[in-house]
């Protein structure tokens, strides 16, 4: 018989996060101190993360333990359920199986708790009192709020203001959790009083919403910033998805020939793919590997290979990575999630050397996609989601033509019950095709 849903026990959870960068060909460019253009040193990180965070930030060990306390809240929804969309495949008509790893069961309904609940985690052994952070889609300000909760952490979300509005429950949400969320940019920051007197109707942000949060925090001594994707530490807390992916395909008789998920700064699509290009890496696996983001904000696909900052005040290092530039501010698209002006330090190095490759696609198609999905599988995507649905649609399309029969395997990485205002308009011809 031939499974729906592939789950793994408690006791089957990874216990270690992986860590790509102790087996890249050759290390990742180092963060720079923009002042001086030399790598920064950890000391200098230390007024708005944690020092565990910082540790793993520049690890080279190839797997870090996850901590018990950790293991336990990842318990609430992990291991989360892969999926064969045997509907999906019945409705394309192709020979192609493709299966989608639902990290949309977690509370927060998006893959962001993952690394959301290790970073309130160390922050709180370390004394923090208080954590700003910058959210796009909600989906990690409601994340972030979630987890110190938990951990007893007072939390302000800067969340990029055409997503406070087009997302209204996503703001209840992180309320409904305890923490303080308003519209970016604002006037309880120097850097956002400057920015809404130069562009007064704006649409925000992650740029500046990162500002805004490290502002803040770097102004408090009790306060601490967090960000939900680019960074290492980021990308090493969402290994969990592919490392259970992999267990869970071991329980079948296939093994993905491509890989997809949905990219922004890259946390989701690092989280999926960084297990499979470990045993490329190492000759064990030939697995294609795809990044797709918006075409309205195509860093890997049109962006330059370069030094940049991560946010608009140029308060952050200096990272290489694909980038269209800090001070760029792209059209208020619904994928509030993937609205960021540069890709992960470790995504990028592995689209310029080959390991990876990106595609990028319009506002509707990807609705398209959505609703295709939804109309077979039952979910509703979030519109970041639905940009690796998109692909995924598409190679097992080609499938289709060729009548190959490849195993092609998504990450959905959050649930659009938050987003049916996006989808309204879809339906009412209102979306544009940015």
């Amino acid at each position: 018989m031939e499974h729906t849903k592939i789950l793994l026990d408690e006791n089957e959870m990874p216990t270690r996060w992986y860590n790509i960068l102790a087996d890249f060909p050759e290390p990742l460019a180092p963060p720079l101190n923009p002042a001086t253009r030399e790598p920064i040193k950890p000391s200098e990180l230390e007024p708005i993360f944690a020092k565990e965070l910082i540790k793993q930030e520049m690890s080279s060990e190839k797997y870090i333990d996850i901590p018990q306390d950790i293991l336990e809240i990842y318990k609430l929804w992990r291991p989360s359920p892969l999926y064969r969309a045997h509907r999906l495949e019945k409705a394309l008509g192709t020979p192609a199986k493709i299966y989608y790893k639902n990290e949309s069961v977690s509370p927060a309904g998006s893959h962001k708790p993952n690394t959301a609940i290790a970073q309130a985690y160390y922050n709180m052994k370390e004394g923090t009192e208080r954590i700003t952070t910058e959210t796009g889609a909600g989906q990690w300000g409601s994340a972030l709020s979630l987890s110190c909760n938990y951990f007893d952490i007072e939390c302000k979300v800067y969340m990029v203001r055409s997503s406070f509005y087009q997302k209204p429950y996503r703001k209840s949400l992180i309320n409904l959790w305890g923490a303080n969320v308003i519209p970016s940019p604002s006037n309880e920051t120097q850097f956002g009083r400057m920015i809404l007197e130069k562009y007064p109707d704006t649409s925000g942000s992650l740029g500046i919403a990162i500002s805004e949060a490290i502002e803040e925090a770097a102004l408090n001594d009790n306060t601490k910033y967090a960000l939900g994707s680019v960074l290492n530490h980021t990308c090493l807390h969402q290994t969990v998805i592919g490392l259970e992916a992999q267990k869970q395909f071991e329980k079948t008789e296939d093994f993905p020939d491509i890989v997809i998920g949905c990219c922004g700064g890259g946390s989701n699509l690092a989280g999926i793919s960084l297990p499979y290009i470990r045993d490329n890496i190492a000759g064990k696996t030939d697995t294609r590997i795809i990044a797709v983001e918006p075409s309205a904000c195509p860093s890997l696909t049109s962006g330059k290979y370069d030094y940049d900052f991560g946010d608009m005040a140029q308060m952050t290092p200096l990272l290489k990575m694909y980038t269209l530039g800090s001070e760029f501010i792209p059209p208020a698209i619904h994928a509030g999630g993937l609205r960021y002006h540069g890709a992960s330090p470790i995504v990028s190095k592995l689209v310029a050397d080959g390991l990876m490759e990106a595609t990028a696609y319009h506002q509707v198609e990807i609705f398209d996609a959505a609703v295709t999905f939804a109309r077979s599988e039952g979910i509703a995507p979030a519109p970041e989601s639905a940009h690796a649905i998109k692909c995924a649609i598409d190679e097992a399309l080609k499938c289709k033509q060729t009548g190959e029969e490849k195993t092609i395997l998504f990450n959905l990485s959050g649930h659009g019950h938050f987003d049916m205002a996006s989808y309204d308009m879809y339906f009412s011809g209102k979306l544009s095709n940015e």
